[in-house]
């Protein structure tokens, strides 16, 4: 496809590096000719230098042939206006936004038909979302949910005092008692999808896909307490911090937030009555203790350095905080963040990314295309959820009989409201659903991709 991405800053570039990967004509728009040219000689794209809301700049993107518009600048209005007129100009284009005030929510919901738009991005909403998810549901580093949220597939890590610790895969129902299947392992920062011989090691991070019921039997036989979170302290009043603040404060929580701006935790106060708003530096011990961050259910981390959110999580896991989220600008240090065990990561980036990169591979093939799709660990394997159509080949066949590509593992098989992880002996009909898990690099558009 041929798509247009406005704004060549973290986000843009991180799409640029994805879609580029998956094989589409990709052109960069950015008023900074120093970052395009950057991104032009690191990937195989054109750069267009100038303001993506000119009609002229758009114009020499070649917009009219154009499929796909994501406009991702750091200005909400500027990217408003360039999807308008690039809709304007190429009336069949799909746009995308990113747009990240608060105050816009509502005008862009209630006028969306003025102004055009296929798909609206919130990265600080969308993580705000996702770790109020992970509140709500503690003893998971990572939650994400397929077949109407009836199958997950979460991930957890391995300490030292993890029953699962030495454990090889095909003797693990009878150490957990409950019917689960690990689709992926990351150890020490390199992702693998196991066989039935893989031994489970301290410090593996897991991806454990079953119905919603037994993950719940799965914690509750790890000794995992899913006690009910009542308090938690968030670090930084940014963006993900208001719009967590207010999630967590409307379902019910009692929230601190700290912030060290003095004229932000004005306006926090004002717009959040609900919320005690702390002035100060979230990074003094002092002001955690008085707070009760030993105490608290949930710290959440989020100041806009991640050496600073780092490093006050550090702080509570010692305090003994009894689930500890942090947010990173990026994920490219993975393997030193596992060694630090600070508990869930969240990077609103990467949240963003994959929500973009699920649209365009929707738009590549509608008939037949993924229903749902999650990235993990790391981006280095997927997780996807295809219909049986008529199209699909070897329905009726018992999966012991089939042959899939190496590194992909069917996980799971929904047939209406039952959902089962499969054996050798079973098999997908036509209006099931199949959960697949495929080591990146892969490019599955539909479930025939996965056959040899």
């Amino acid at each position: 496809m041929n798509i247009i991405i406005a704004g060549d800053g973290k986000v843009g570039l991180s799409l640029t590096q994805k879609l580029s990967e998956e094989g589409h004509d990709l052109t960069l728009i950015d008023s900074n000719q120093k970052v395009l040219d950057s991104s032009v000689e690191r990937y195989d794209v054109m750069g267009v230098q100038g303001n993506c809301a000119s009609m002229r700049v758009l114009e020499s993107a070649d917009v009219r042939r154009a499929d796909l518009l994501i406009a991702a600048t750091s200005a909400d209005e500027v990217n408003l206006l360039c999807c308008m007129t690039a809709q304007g100009l190429n009336p069949r284009l799909h746009t995308i936004a990113r747009i990240r005030n608060p105050e816009y929510g509502k005008q862009i919901f209630t006028m969306r038909d003025v102004y055009k738009l296929s798909l609206i991005v919130n990265p600080e909403k969308q993580a705000a979302r996702e770790i109020e998810r992970l509140i709500k549901y503690p003893g998971f580093l990572q939650r994400d949910t397929f077949a109407r949220s009836r199958v997950e597939i979460v991930e957890l890590r391995v300490d030292e005092e993890s029953i699962l610790k030495n454990v090889a895969l095909h003797e693990l129902d009878n150490v957990i008692h409950c019917k689960v299947l690990v689709c992926a392992v990351s150890r020490e920062g390199v992702a693998e999808i196991p066989d039935g011989n893989f031994v489970i090691r301290e410090g593996d991070r897991l991806f454990v896909t079953a119905p919603a019921e037994n993950l719940t039997l799965l914690l509750k036989h790890m000794g995992v307490i899913r006690k009910k979170a009542k308090r938690a302290i968030i670090c930084g009043g940014g963006r993900i911090g208001y719009y967590l603040a207010e999630q967590l404060s409307r379902h019910g929580l009692t929230v601190q937030l700290i912030e060290r701006d003095e004229s932000r935790c004005i306006e926090l106060a004002e717009r959040l009555p609900g919320v005690y708003v702390i002035h100060g530096d979230a990074s003094s011990q002092d002001l955690l203790n008085s707070e009760g961050v030993d105490k608290c259910d949930a710290l959440v981390t989020m100041t806009s350095l991640d050496e600073m959110n780092m490093i006050i999580s550090l702080y509570g896991k010692k305090c003994g905080a009894r689930q500890i989220i942090t947010k990173v600008g990026h994920t490219d240090n993975n393997s030193i963040y596992d060694n630090l065990g600070i508990g869930s990561l969240i990077c609103p980036k990467e949240l963003c990314c994959n929500n973009i990169v699920r649209y365009v591979r929707a738009m590549q093939k509608s008939e037949g295309a993924a229903l749902t799709v999650h990235t993990i660990a790391e981006g280095q394997a997927e997780a996807l959820e295809f219909l049986v159509d008529g199209q699909t080949m070897h329905a009726e066949e018992p999966l012991k009989n089939i042959r899939t590509k190496k590194n992909v593992l069917i996980a799971c098989i929904s047939h209406g409201s039952k959902t089962a992880i499969p054996s050798g002996e079973s098999v997908f009909r036509r209006g099931d659903t199949v959960i697949v898990v495929a080591k990146g690099g892969m490019r599955l558009l539909q479930l025939n991709d996965i056959f040899e």
